[in-house]
């Protein structure tokens, strides 16, 4: 499993709980642009059968997702909204090196390190929420995306050496709590 370098503030589940409505149609969005990155990876690496498997299944759950977030949204009286772009994800997307290989690497680690945060977060926010079926779909959230970033470990361990793995993840894992505690904090998940 990937463990962050930093918590998030405490502040930030403040900022969300302040403002859950604008944190949902983020966190849709979220979810879209997960099962979108997902067929990205099976379409763009179709001979690495073992991925594209399990893009196509990770594709699937977080389409679901969105279909849970956009049900919660309606039962609020809310609706979808447009998508901004994602400091967070573009700071860290930059950090992909060139070259097949490496940028291959780059990629599955940083998607399993963006799910990892997600998975933290959604942790704080089901603790967050009184009892309660929304409280109970946070806590389901979070199980999945403990999975999902155990899946891309375990993916950049079957292409990649170990060793390499490793010394990577730690580079980027520092690179992400940088990038967390730099940017202001707003209602969404990153």
């Amino acid at each position: 499993m990937l463990k962050l370098r930093a918590p998030s503030p405490a502040s930030w589940l403040h900022t969300v709980l302040s403002d859950f409505d604008t944190f949902l149609v983020d966190h849709a969005n979220c979810e879209r642009k997960a099962s979108a990155t997902a067929l990205q990876l099976a379409a763009h690496y179709p001979n690495r059968l073992e991925l594209v498997d399990a893009m196509l299944e990770l594709a699937l759950e977080e389409l679901t997702h969105y279909r849970q977030v956009y049900h919660w949204l309606r039962q609020r009286g809310r609706q979808l909204g447009p998508d901004s772009k994602d400091a967070y994800v573009r700071k860290l997307a930059a950090a992909c090196r060139q070259g097949s290989d490496v940028y291959f690497l780059d990629r599955l680690l940083l998607a399993g390190i963006i799910e990892a945060r997600g998975c933290e977060r959604f942790g704080l926010i089901a603790n967050g929420l009184p009892d309660g079926p929304l409280r109970t779909f946070y806590d389901d959230i979070t199980a999945s995306e403990a999975r999902h970033h155990g899946l891309f470990l375990r993916l950049a361990r079957t292409y990649f050496e170990a060793e390499t793995v490793e010394v990577r993840k730690s580079e980027l894992l520092d690179l992400e709590a940088q990038v967390m505690l730099e940017l202001p904090l707003r209602p969404a998940l990153h």
